[in-house]
């Protein structure tokens, strides 16, 4: 059992090299162990690129035949863009694998250990699995939802500010918790702001990461104010996504449209995107991980419809008291029993700040 954890951390380690590039595929990596040494492994690095376990195959070669396979997911049993795994497992010899958790896809869930087990291999699944769901929790959400994982990244002083009361957010956390919000945005499929931020800041929304890659740039513009010289019209409008309703002018849709810029239309809900219909669309086109950076009003209604599933909140140690924009608009509870507890999993120092990470709890 502690070498079937210390190889799983191995695997779990490989298939974080895949962060970022494998949506919507899951993040996995495979160690292929024999006689107490590895001798063959590998990540899934793009997704239509080899599975984990078929890249550690190869490099393990006939050394593979009895070997013990470890994997953080089961191996797949369908074909989609590659051929499925766990026939090649099976032709290969493998004797025995250690699989960190099932498929959460309810289409192929346990097909693929079923397969492994009826040619008789050794099966045991559940090693290290709370670290394994942890790993694609975006991936577990989308799968069985179509929906993508949102993320809301928040920016605030010690006592909840988000902005002076003149508009001013330039910058309220440090650089190194800049630093990591582009990591952030690196790692997500899309970054989602209000028309506010667009007319406020003109932001570029790219993630300034060496290698990295840009996220769709989704803006919730109900009326289509945004100008049409803002950056991300300017720059890669074919990246750009804007959430309006039937209020949003024509003319100036096609206008848009003939840039590249993609318009999204939904009904809406009060003067606003319908933000669960919004997701929907957004899981249509397999978009799997949303990052929230959102005003106050966007923030609160994320909140209000219990649409966030993670919070990542960075406090800056400064004070604007005051009138000073708070975190969350919106509706809000009318009473403590209505208040949404979190989860919180991880308290610590990014720089000066101090960043909190959560989950939502269940009501």
């Amino acid at each position: 059992m502690k070498d079937d954890e210390h190889w799983m951390r191995r695997a779990l380690r490989l298939a974080e090299k895949g962060r970022g590039r494998t949506s919507p595929n899951p993040m996995v990596g495979a160690v292929l162990v024999k006689e107490g040494r590895v001798v063959g492994e590998g990540f899934h690095a793009k997704a239509g690129e080899p599975h984990a376990e078929i890249i550690a195959m190869r490099k393990a070669g006939e050394e593979a035949r009895g070997a013990t396979l470890y994997i953080n997911l089961e191996p797949c049993s369908h074909y989609g863009k590659t051929p499925p795994c766990a026939p090649a497992l099976i032709q290969a010899g493998i004797k025995r694998a250690v699989v960190g958790m099932e498929d959460p896809n309810p289409m192929v869930k346990g097909k693929g250990l079923g397969m492994l087990r009826a040619s008789g291999l050794d099966v045991e699944v559940g090693i290290l699995e709370e670290a394994c769901q942890k790993l694609n929790e975006a991936f577990c959400k989308y799968i069985q939802t179509k929906e993508p994982f949102v993320i809301l990244k928040i920016a605030a002083t010690i006592d909840g500010k988000i902005a002076t009361k003149q508009g001013e957010s330039k910058w309220i956390t440090g650089e190194a918790s800049r630093r990591l919000v582009h990591r952030m945005r690196h790692e997500a499929d899309g970054v989602l702001v209000g028309i506010g931020t667009i007319l406020n800041d003109d932001p570029l929304l790219t993630a300034r990461v060496r290698g990295g890659n840009d996220p769709y740039r989704i803006v919730l513009d109900s009326h289509l104010r945004i100008p049409e010289k803002a950056k991300i019209i300017d720059q890669n409008p074919e990246r750009t996504i804007l959430a309006t309703t039937e209020q949003a002018p024509k003319e100036k849709i096609e206008r848009l449209e003939k840039r590249g810029v993609r318009i999204l239309i939904f009904d809406s809900n009060q003067g606003k995107v319908n933000l669960k219909s919004l997701l929907s669309r957004l899981g249509e086109m397999g978009m799997m991980s949303l990052l929230v950076e959102g005003g106050s009003e966007v923030n609160g209604s994320f909140l209000d419809e219990r649409l966030i599933d993670k919070i990542f909140l960075f406090l800056s140690p400064k004070l604007l008291g005051g009138s000073a924009l708070g975190i969350f608009g919106g509706r809000g509870s009318e009473n403590l029993k209505e208040a949404i507890s979190l989860n919180l999993v991880k308290i610590k120092k990014v720089g000066d700040d101090i960043l909190l990470v959560g989950y939502p709890k269940e009501s």
